[in-house]
């Protein structure tokens, strides 16, 4: 389901292939414009559809001349609106247009220096030389006709514009935070270039969204699945909100299902905070053995993902069944499915490279009885909180960090039994009530544990031990696409530290994960 914006207020990335696509689309986002993401295959037609007053040409990790470089309608060029080109974005422009494009002498990676040798709109307000990311192998050789050179770095061309066509592209990544000033290089090209109207807001979102929701569904029913976690819990609120009758009776069941991999006490304390605080009709699912069964030998983490995938969705369908026997037809299942889960668990977007399947998305079966609602699916986590404030949620649900739909299951590593989930869950406990403690549970985007299959020689009490090994992982990110390791203050992994291997059975020392992502992964598994 997609949202949408005002006619003439939306700018179009077309995405060829880049992990950072839709940092694009949230940098716009961010100036109250609509943004929409589709693959660079998109035909002509579907472009049109989105009435763009612009569109942006993302990066990708390809060469224009290999062989498996995505295909792309250059007949864009030739709608009559403003085009910006990034990284790959100006080098398939340069190329599509008669310039010509080679591997550069000098590839360059990381931080540069970028000056600015042409007035340009593209520029506008900002000093003569920049700091800037770069992430290319390839170059512009030869510009095409029409094109002069705004921006260059000592080794190669780093901006290029057609005024005339209002086309306009750079080399590096004014996306990312890394680039000071990229965010005033998308505003000048979103207003100055484009001429769009900070028109989208979260509750412009709320009402379209809400409105689509009634449309697909009709006078039917639908369920959610509801884990007690940020995402699924605002896209309940949202449905729900869409599928009340003029009595104010729900159509909309949320099914809380315990699939053995939760945390500690969470199955109580999520039907709590669901009941009394959303005002959500909740049904609790306890399939815990379910779920441990099928998991018992399983060590891939990839099998694990699928298999959680798989079965959550027989318990659901399982639920609706029992629904309709009492009280009617249930179609659709509702999913807290945010774009970070999409883009790293299959290429929807475009040529995007898969880094791992979410249970939501890469791990549900080809073939299942329920349609999807997935309301939030081209959302950022931060934007997801700002709509739950709109819709009244309380900061104790909004604020709670990320939790992956496997749950433990992707923490404990290995195979999953109920004695290593046991020690988990002690271990988990405890870092989250320390970072509580501190004072940093907010402040932070996810701490947690994690239980590695390495077992250690120590020493307590005088005694020899041969126990587990724990980690422990908190980062800093905005959206969860890239994220920085924190270093927590030495008292507060020290009070960890010391409370698990002296609290918890089973584990004799404790390691602190120091990996950002990239290269890493924000979970283990």
């Amino acid at each position: 389901m997609e949202t949408q914006s005002k006619p003439g207020q939306t700018i179009l990335i077309l995405d060829f292939g880049a992990q950072y696509t839709q940092l694009i689309a949230r940098r716009i986002r961010e100036q109250n414009v609509f943004s929409v993401v589709l693959p660079c295959t998109a035909s002509l037609d579907e472009v049109k559809s989105c009435a763009p007053v612009g569109i942006v040409l993302s990066g990708a990790p390809w060469s224009v001349y290999d062989k498996d470089a995505p295909p792309a309608d250059a007949r864009v060029f030739e709608l009559g609106i403003p085009v910006l080109g990034i990284c790959y974005g100006l080098q398939y422009m340069v190329h599509a247009l008669g310039g010509k494009v080679r591997p550069a002498d000098k590839r360059e990676y990381g931080h540069a220096e970028v000056d600015i040798v042409a007035e340009s709109a593209l520029f506008q307000g900002l000093a003569k030389r920049q700091q800037v990311w770069m992430s290319h192998g390839d170059e512009a050789l030869e510009l095409p006709s029409g094109f002069e050179l705004i921006a260059k770095t000592s080794h190669a061309a780093a901006g290029i514009q057609n005024v005339a066509k209002r086309w306009f592209a750079v080399q590096f990544h004014p996306e990312v935070h890394h680039t000071r000033n990229g965010t005033e290089i998308l505003r000048n090209f979103v207003f100055q270039i484009c001429g769009a109207k900070p028109t989208w807001t979260q509750q412009h979102f709320i009402d379209s969204t809400v409105e689509q929701v009634r449309q697909q569904v009709g006078s039917g029913r639908a369920i959610c699945a509801l884990s007690g976690g940020v995402d699924s819990s605002v896209a309940a609120v949202l449905v729900d909100r869409a599928l009340r009758d003029a009595s104010g009776k729900p159509r909309l069941t949320c099914i809380f299902v315990n699939n053995g991999v939760l945390r500690k006490n969470e199955f109580e304390k999520v039907q709590l905070t669901l009941r009394d605080k959303l005002g959500l009709r909740l049904d609790a699912v306890d399939a815990t053995d379910r779920f441990l069964n099928k998991l018992k030998g399983v060590s891939d983490p990839e099998t694990k993902r699928k298999i959680i995938g798989n079965e959550f969705i027989a318990v659901f369908e399982d639920e609706a069944h029992r629904i309709e026997k009492e009280e009617g037809s249930v179609d659709y299942l509702v999913q807290g499915t945010l774009y970070p889960d999409v883009i790293e668990s299959r290429s929807v977007r475009g040529p995007s490279q898969v880094i791992k399947s979410h249970h939501n998305v890469g791990g549900l079966p080809e073939k299942m009885k329920l349609k999807l609602i997935e309301p939030l699916k081209d959302l950022f986590k931060d934007e997801v909180r700002k709509i739950g404030r709109d819709l009244g949620m309380p900061e104790e649900i909004l604020q709670r960090q990320p939790f992956p739909g496997p749950g433990l299951a992707v923490r404990v590593l290995g195979e999953v039994t109920p004695e290593r989930l046991a020690v988990l869950r002690e271990c988990d406990d405890i870092v989250v009530t320390e970072i509580k403690h501190a004072g940093l549970y907010t402040k932070v985007w996810q701490s947690f544990a994690v239980l590695l299959p390495v077992m250690s020689v120590g020493v307590m009490g005088d005694m020899r031990t041969y126990a587990y090994t724990c980690a422990i992982r908190a980062v800093s990110s905005e959206d969860g696409m890239t994220a920085d390791w924190v270093p927590l203050p030495h008292e507060v992994l020290k009070n960890i530290s010391t409370r698990i291997v002296n609290e918890v059975k089973g584990v004799n020392r404790v390691v602190y994960d120091i990996t950002s992502k990239p290269p890493g992964t924000i979970e283990w598994e």
